[in-house]
Parts: structure tokens; C-alpha cells; sequence
């Protein structure tokens, strides 16, 4: 799933689900397009809280600034991330990144 497309009624039901949300923003990640893992993010909190409003209040954090940080040109700090992800029900992780292997 693509974060550039529109969240439609049926995205936002699989979104839901904490392990299609996770994945969903895996792949985001991968792409390397923070601009997409960030519009993928606001698509994870509409399906699962309800919208910016209920994750500023999850996350005591002032609405405007989330809009901000998650914006195309926003650069959210570490513990923002953090916070938005706890609020959604996931977290963090560091993975090995596996080089290609070169003969």
C-alpha cells in the first residue's frame, strides 16, 4: 500500500488491525521517502484513534505541532515519533541492515 493514495474506508479498516498498521509502515520506511512514512503515519492514527485531534490528546501534544511535524516539510524529533507511535499501539525498533552481498 502506497501512502500517496488516498486512506479510503477499506484502508482504514486493515489499519486497524496493529500488524497491517506496522507493516504498512514498514514498507513506507523502506522506500526512503519520509515524506510518504510521514502521510503513512497520519493515515495509522486516523484509522486507529480517529484523527489529529484524539492524537493530540493521546499523546498530550499540541495539534498544531503535530501537523507540523508531520507535514511534507516537517522534521519531527525522535521522542515525537516515539510518542505518536506509543499513542497507535507501536513502537521503535532497530533492525541489522543487510549489506548485498558482493562476490
Amino acid at each position: 500500500m502506497k501512502a500517496r493514495v488516498p486512506l479510503n474506508e477499506s484502508r482504514k479498516e486493515m489499519l486497524k488491525d496493529p500488524e497491517l498498521a506496522a507493516m504498512y509502515l514498514e514498507e513506507s520506511l523502506q522506500e526512503g521517502n519520509m515524506g510518504e512514512f510521514k502521510q503513512a503515519l497520519k493515515h495509522v492514527a486516523d484509522a486507529r484513534l480517529g484523527g489529529m485531534a484524539a492524537l493530540s490528546k493521546t499523546t498530550r501534544l499540541n495539534r498544531e505541532s503535530l501537523y507540523r511535524a508531520l507535514s511534507e516539510k516537517g522534521n519531527p524529533r525522535l521522542d515525537t515519533l516515539t510518542k505518536v507511535l506509543s499513542a497507535v499501539g507501536l513502537r521503535i525498533g532497530v533492525n541489522v541492515q543487510h549489506e548485498p552481498k558482493h562476490p
